[in-house]
This record gives C-alpha cells, structure tokens and sequence, in this order.
C-alpha cells in the first residue's frame, strides 16, 4: 500500500511539473474562449431592470489601495452613464465586468481635476470599443464646454492615429471625442432636468462647494426608485431637501480629525505647503457625521460615501474615519472601487455589494 501511494505521488509531481512547464501554451489555448465568453456577455443585461449604482472609482485626489478617483456609474433604462471620471475609474469599469463602449454619457458635478483627468481615456476607450458615429455627450453645469474642447485638442492626434491604423469601420472619425451638454447651474431649491429618456430621468442641483463654483449634484429617477450622487459638497440644506424620501444617497465625505492629524504631522516635518492644503480643504467638504445628518434629516433608505478623503489603507483608519457615524445614521455603506448598488424596479429593495474589485 506505501509503495502504491508513493508511485502514486511520483505520478502527480511529473504531471504538475509537465503543465507547469507548459503553462504558458495552455494560457493562450484558453485565451481565445476566454475572450469569447467576455465579449459575450452584458453586466447591463444580468443586473435586471431597475436603478443600479456602482462606484468605478470611491476615492478622492490622493491616491488610495482600495479607492481610485471619484468616478460612479449608473444605470438604468438599459443604458451606462458616469458620473465623474477620476483616475483608474474607466480601467475599474472594465474589471466589474462592464465594456467602456457602453458608455452612453458622462455627468460632470464640478472642474476640479480628480473629477475630471479621466475624460479623456473614458471617451477614447468608448470609441475604440463600440465603433461609436457620434462623439461621448459630456452633460454638466456651463464651463463643461471649456473643458471638452481642452481634451478633445490634447487627443486630436491621437484620434487621426487610431483612424489611420484601425480604419473608418472601427474608429470612425465622426465618433471621435466629446461634445459638451451645458446646463446653466440652478439657483437654490431648484431642480434642472438635464437628461429624460426612457423612463430615465436625471436632475442637476446646485450644492456649495465654495469658493468652487459651478459646483452640482444630480438626481437619478427611473422605475419608481431614486438616487442622488452629491459630487463635491459641504453640508447642504439643498441635498438634504431633494435627497428627501430617496432611496440611495451616494454622498462624499472628508474627515476633519484625520486631515488635522496629517496637518500637524506635515507641520513637525516642517512640509506647510502640505500643511496647508490639509488645512484648507477643511471648510469645503462634509464630514462622515455630516453625510450621516443630511441622510438621517432627508429619511433616505441608505447612505453610500463615496470620495472617501483621506485614503483608509492602514490599519485603524476606517473606525477611525467612521467614528460617530452610527450614531447618527445607521443605513450606511463606507464605499470602496467595485462597491455597487442595486435598486430593483419598483420595488423597496436596496441591494449592497461591498465586496469590492
């Protein structure tokens, strides 16, 4: 019986050898059907009718393990959107299992660079993976054409590249870029309807981000379910008024106590350009217990953060940066990249996925 066991054992060490030596050809044997069964399926199909929000990117402007640039993406009706496009938010798209050709339309909440640096790769990757005839529709508050007609310049020679290589067919020129949807920002205790199709409509509200101006939030309405994404805000008696009654409020926060820590540690290394830009931001975003307030105050049935600042990856900085939040509000989700979701079609269901990318 030992020696069967041992012979048995010889057996599978050269078989495990013999495909470790060849893993490399049998990688790109399965690579084909691979291909095959991604190309082919539809995350938009699978998710089913309803509301659905996922964060592409759960973080703020430095950089973060687990939380890349603010980026959201919505859909309904059958269709994606984003709102925001930070850094590493199209690439993350990808990886939840969603093809960035599928893109449909980008909203912009307000100009700072982490909401927007990724506009161009978003628009680019859209063309060359849909073999789209019309350019990305980026919808945001006035200046948005500003900012559209810089990326679509910084990727003009870019586009004539991938036309002259991949031809009309697959990257025609007419698709190319983006075009800008402009808005005028709404005065206070106002809603602007930016976007109604299919049974989709979106909201764009005005939040105060001050002394950053146009700064705006939007509203996500669609089969009896509803969301509101904030972008960058201080605590707002205007997000509290139409977050009333919401399903889903997905809602930026910045904690005070962790920025002043990092004030004071970059203060003693004697860093005050740091020390200073982690003073300022102080006064321009809400707190976790803010967030928390404007959920419990506006009844919503659950608070998702999102543009978590600043990023959480050492070992107590979570509890940390939640400290006092249930206390106020206890329906929350502390978001990270892949945090996604789900609000079926009529229904009351709110479905949460924090497993992450």
């Amino acid at each position: 019986m030992m020696k069967e066991r041992y012979i048995s054992a010889v057996i599978l060490l050269i078989l495990g050898l013999a495909l470790f030596s060849q893993r490399g050809d049998i990688f790109l044997r399965l690579v084909p059907q691979g291909m095959e069964a991604n190309l082919q399926s539809n995350k938009i199909d699978a998710l089913g009718d309803g509301l659905h929000i996922a964060l592409c990117g759960a973080g703020g402007p430095m950089p973060s393990a687990s939380r890349s640039g603010p980026c959201v993406a919505v859909v309904a009706a059958g269709k994606l959107f984003l709102v925001d496009s930070g850094s590493n938010g199209i690439r993350n798209l990808g990886r939840m299992g969603y093809s960035p050709g599928q893109v449909s339309g980008v909203f912009v909440t307000h100009f700072h660079s982490d909401h927007i640096d990724g506009l161009g790769e978003v628009a680019t990757l859209r063309w060359a993976n849909g073999a789209h005839d019309a350019p990305l529709n980026i919808y945001g508050p006035e200046g948005v054409s500003a900012v559209v007609d810089g990326f679509n310049q910084a990727y003009a020679q870019d586009v004539i590249y991938r036309n002259d290589h991949h031809g009309d067919n697959t990257t025609p020129l007419s698709g190319a870029g983006m075009v800008a949807v402009s808005a005028p920002v709404p005065a206070d205790d106002e809603l602007i309807t930016v976007y109604e199709q299919d049974g989709l409509t979106v909201e764009m509200l005005a939040v105060d981000h001050f002394p950053i101006s146009p700064a705006v939030a939007y509203r996500f309405s669609y089969a009896g379910r509803t969301a509101l994404i904030s972008g960058d805000t201080s605590k707002s008696a205007n997000i509290e008024k139409f977050a009333r009654g919401i399903d889903l409020l997905v809602h930026e926060a910045l904690s005070p106590e962790l920025l002043k820590a990092m004030n004071q540690g970059a203060t003693n290394a004697g860093q005050d350009n740091m020390a200073k830009i982690f003073h300022d931001v102080l006064d321009y975003h809400a707190s976790p217990i803010e967030a928390a307030e404007t959920a419990r105050d506006a009844d919503v049935g659950h608070l998702l953060y999102y543009h978590v600042v600043p990023p959480l990856d050492q070992p107590g900085a979570e509890a940390a940066w939640l400290k006092g939040v249930d206390e106020h509000f206890s329906q929350f989700t502390l978001g990270q990249d892949g945090t996604a979701v789900s609000l079926p079609a009529n229904s009351t269901a709110i479905l949460v996925n924090n497993s992450g990318l």
